[in-house]
Parts: C-alpha cells; structure tokens; sequence
C-alpha cells in the first residue's frame, strides 16, 4: 500500500482559506443567526475541500471517512452533556430555581461592583466543581437575568461570566483539562497548578479591576421602582423562597464529589422536575392541559419541559424572554456545529494539514519567547481550525514536548502554555465547542462577548510576555536533561 505524500504550505492553506472566507461571508449575510445554519455549512464545503486534498495526496475515502466519524465521536460526551443540560436549564425555570437566584440578586447585588461580582462569583464556583460549562449553565445564567433587572449590559455581563468560568475551571484540580494538559505534557498535576498561578492570578486580578471600573461608570438605567416591578412579576408567577436554591446545593454537592457531568446534570434536571411538581403548583397549573385529566397533563407538561423547554407569559415581553427557554431541542443546533466543525478538525490532523503549521511555526521559533508565543499561537489556531479545546491542547502538546525537552524547559512551561493559549481561548471562537455551547446556554454571540471576556484574553498575553522576559520559566537541571 502507498503512503500518502507529505503535504504541502499550500495544501494546508487552502482549506483554511476556503474555511474563513465561508464564515466571513456567512457573519456579513446572516449576521448573529450564522451559527443557525450558515456556519455548519461552511465548515461542510471546508472538510469537502481538506478531504479533496487527502485524497491528492494518496489518502483512500475510507481512511478519511473514518477519521471523521472518530472526530465526531470525540464530541459525544460533550453532546450528551449539552442535551442535558438543556433539559437542566428548562426544569430549574420551572422549579423556580433560576427565577429565585434572579430574586436574590436584585435584592443583594450593587450594580456598581456586579460585573467584578459575577466574575468572582462564577470563578469561585468553577473552582469548587472544575467545571465551566456547568458554572454558565446554572450561575451564569441568573446573572445575566440580574443584569438585565439592573439595566446592565448582558455582554459585559456574559464576558464575566466567561472571565471568571474559565479562570476556576483552569484552576481546578477537577478539570478535565487541568489534568488532561500536564498529562500530555508530562508534569504532575500540582506541580501545574501551582506554576500556572503565575500566569493567572494577575490576568484575573487585572480582569477583575477593569470589571469594577467598568461597573462605577456603567449608565445604570435601571432604579428601584424597575427592580421592585421585576420582583413582584418573580413573585406573582413562581413560589419564590431559599428552598428553591436546593437543586442548585445538590448539583455542586454532586460536582464537588467528583460525580461525572452528565449523571451529575441528569440528577439536576430531575430534581429540578420534581422541585416544580412539589412548590410550583399555582403555575403547572396555570399551563395544564387537563384534557386527559390532571395528572396525566402535569406528567406531559414535565415530560415538554425536558425535551422543549419552559415558557411562560408574566404580561412583561422582557420578562418571558428571560424566564423561558432550555429543553433539549434548544441545543440541537450547537450540536450540529459541534459535529460538523469536528468533522472538519479530523480532517485536517489526519491528513497532516495542521502538522503543516507546526513545522513551519519552528523554523521561525528560535527564542525561548517565540517558542511560548508560537505554541499559544498553535494553540489558539488549533482552536480556530480543529474546533475542540481538548485537540487544542493534546495536538500541540504532542507537536511542541520534544523541542522543549531539547530546549532544557521543564514540562510544567508546556502544560501551563498549552492551558494559556488552547483552554482559555476556546469559548471566544463561536464555531468552537466551548464558544458554540456558551452561546447556546447565554444567548450571546462569541464574537459579541469576546471583547469583554478580559481574563481570556489578557491571560495569553501574559504568558507570552513572561516567556520574553524569562519570568517564571523553569529550566530542566543537568540530570533531568539527559
């Protein structure tokens, strides 16, 4: 059998050309709905057009139809967990949950210090459950219920919630990419954790000055007649009270314990289901189809809120958008763009078209600054083209061990660089699993909050200046090197 030819700089470009000129065309028509449908299909004619390329290159159709279809199975956790987390979302709005954190936080939250708030908030728990997505889900989407009761921003508002999400996460021993960095790096775990605080304490730290300045001189619209008005239209429609908080204790409880997302999710939403049946009885029925008696209405109104989400009509336009949605028909789109932007990354690794990338990124890295700044840059690229935070950190990390090995670099530069650049970057790119999943949880564009996701940004730029400077970049000892 042949082996197929090594591909060249302009094999690897074309597809990425194909790739940006679809999706920029897919933004300039479409505007925020491209990730309904447009954008799927760019990245269906940017596979067609790597997949022509294997098959120059000496690659057989089977070969790269099998890449794909384990490129899309990488995604089927996360797919599983995004269902759920939709059916979550539409019975914690049903049980009050969501509705009762919203409560609260009108009644306790300035909005002078809420955007510094809402990151440490979501930092604090991501932290606690070593999980994003989670943190966004639950946390974050109260949040931004409270920002639009305060007359604030919800982008700003969704760019803390990214900011401190992600700063928890990546600090969190329970992370799936926190331990899965240093594993393909080749460092212990603490060790990791310990030599990225050097990196993303100040970036937090520096997020969280710009969120308070941003806050004292936000233009509040909002005032105590508003928050009063949007109080009562909580109260008159859901029991308001702190047992509604109960599902939420149980899911970070569930978290905390180490219980895998989905079953941990899965547990949520159904406490969630059972929550509504036991203290929201005035609304269920308020939306009961007792046609076929009552308890087989309240039993087909619970089975709906799974799959098709809760909605409810408060009189108030802003207020339905808000206290309605979730069910995992919600997220059927994400995962659409999950699994054809997969599709895609699978491609490209398989036929070597990002390996392309990565030898020419060494030829020009010849300091140890330009090697970190290359690798977040591989990292972020990664993201862009591959569309998964995991292949952006486990191809780099595979690509860049040895030459920091060969350069005298502790592994702990590289895991911390892979988190720098591939974790951190992924929720900012809207065809990405992260950024696809946090839009579809916040309802906000990538490309909206991005400019505002401070710690994510200004993390990467850290890194880099400290690998220029030397700052906190561990060299192997003599021993260590043979």
């Amino acid at each position: 059998m042949k082996q197929p030819k090594t591909a060249s700089s302009w094999d690897a470009f074309i597809p990425i050309i194909v790739l940006v000129s679809l999706l920029g065309a897919a933004v300039y028509l479409y505007g925020d709905s491209s990730s309904s449908g447009p954008n799927q299909i760019a990245l269906l004619f940017a596979t067609f057009t790597a997949a022509l390329i294997g098959l120059k290159n000496g690659f057989t159709w089977k070969t790269l139809e099998e890449a794909m279809i384990k490129g899309i199975t990488i995604s089927l956790g996360a797919i599983l967990i995004l269902l759920m987390v939709g059916a979550l979302i539409g019975t914690w709005l049903l049980s009050g949950t969501v509705p009762t954190l919203i409560y609260y936080g009108l009644q306790i939250i300035n909005p002078s210090w809420f955007y510094a708030a809402s990151c440490l908030i979501c930092g604090i728990v991501a932290m606690s459950i070593g999980s994003s997505w989670t943190t966004a889900a639950t946390i974050g989407v109260a949040l931004l219920g409270v920002a639009n009761g305060l007359g604030l921003d919800p982008v700003v508002t969704a760019g803390a919630v990214i900011s401190g999400a992600y700063f928890g996460d990546k600090l969190s021993p329970l992370s799936e990419t926190t331990n899965l960095a240093p594993a393909v790096a080749g460092s212990d775990l603490f060790d990791h954790i310990q030599h990225m605080l050097w990196t993303t304490v100040p970036s937090f730290v520096i997020a969280l000055i710009i969120f308070i300045v941003m806050g004292f001189n936000a233009d509040v619209a909002s005032d105590a007649g508003k928050i009063d008005a949007i109080s009562a239209i909580l109260q008159n429609n859901f029991n308001i009270n702190i047992f509604m908080l109960v599902p939420l204790a149980i899911l970070l409880g569930l978290a905390i314990k180490k219980m895998p997302a989905f079953p941990a999710i899965s547990i949520g939403a159904v406490v969630g289901a059972v929550w509504a049946l036991l203290y929201q009885g005035d609304l269920i029925a308020s939306q009961l189809d007792d046609s076929q008696g009552q308890l087989v209405g309240q039993f087909k109104l619970i089975w709906a809120t799974f799959f098709d989400g809760f909605s409810v009509q408060t009189g108030d336009a802003k207020m339905d958008d808000l206290l309605s949605g979730g069910g995992m028909s919600s997220m059927l789109t994400t995962t659409w763009l999950i699994m054809t932007a997969l599709m895609f990354g699978a491609i490209m690794e398989k036929t070597g078209l990002l390996e392309v990338f990565v030898r020419s990124i060494l030829k020009i890295a010849k300091s140890t600054g330009s090697l970190i700044a290359s690798t977040i840059a591989t990292c972020f690229g990664t993201n862009l083209v591959a569309a998964d935070q995991y292949i952006a950190i486990v191809v780099p990390g595979r690509m860049f061990k040895e030459e920091y090995k060969k350069r005298g670099l502790q592994s702990v530069n590289l895991s911390r660089t892979l988190e720098d650049g591939g974790t951190i970057t992924s929720p900012l790119i809207p065809w990405n699993t992260c950024g696809a999943y946090m839009q579809s949880v916040l309802l906000i564009n990538p490309l909206d909050y991005a400019v505002y996701a401070f710690f994510n940004l200004i993390n990467p730029l850290l890194a880099i200046i400290y690998g220029y400077l030397g700052v906190k970049v561990l060299r192997l000892k003599p021993k260590e090197q043979e």
